[in-house]
């Protein structure tokens, strides 16, 4: 589905059951997978790859540069760079950084993704932060600059963990895997499903 007041240009594939609502954009070698759906006035591209299943609210630009993986929810007027020092008067085309958003990660609104970046799986990041380094799999951040305050399962719940380390959710069991003495070098996987 594609409103009519919506700009498809050419060499752009979209993927089955995907809605692209009022006023977008979608910009020449875009690829946009399946049961995504795209808010009124968005930008996307040129050529930007968007997952399945991403859910991409109002007023959102995808720059060439950004890729976004499968189940990814970008939420209300969140932005992302594309080029860490930019000037009217430079051409830095050539400059694009990379930044990449994982499978299931939560992006809230107002957020500001400065460029070359990674968000990680199933990662949630709260309304108005401004990220400006990556963010783990499964971390909890808010602020500015961006602070990790926290952990939460793939259904996006802060997890509380046990005195082993172990946490769950109705998706699976989680391990907090403390990698030497300090406490935010700590990595959480996955454990079972």
């Amino acid at each position: 589905m594609i409103h009519e007041s919506s700009y498809i240009d050419e060499n752009v594939v979209i993927g089955k059951n995907t809605k692209i609502w009022h006023f977008n954009h979608i910009m020449n070698g875009t690829i946009i997978g399946d049961n995504c759906s795209f808010g009124q006035n968005c930008v996307v591209g040129p050529r930007v790859k968007v997952g399945s299943g991403v859910k991409v609210q109002n007023n959102i630009s995808i720059y060439e540069g950004v890729e976004i993986e499968d189940d990814v929810f970008l939420g209300p007027s969140m932005v992302f760079t594309n080029v860490i020092n930019p000037r009217s008067f430079i051409v830095r085309k050539d400059e694009y950084k990379k930044t990449l958003v994982k499978k299931g990660a939560a992006i809230g609104a107002n957020v500001t993704i400065v460029c070359g970046v990674t968000i990680g799986k199933y990662a949630f990041v709260g309304a108005g932060t401004v990220v400006n380094k990556d963010v783990p799999d499964f971390a909890l951040i808010v602020g500015v600059p961006a602070k990790q305050i926290g952990w939460v399962g793939i259904a996006g719940n802060r997890l509380i963990f046990d005195k082993n380390g172990f946490a769950k959710d109705e998706f699976g069991e989680y391990q907090l895997d403390k990698k030497g003495s300090k406490r935010d070098v700590a990595v959480l996987r996955l454990y079972s499903k």
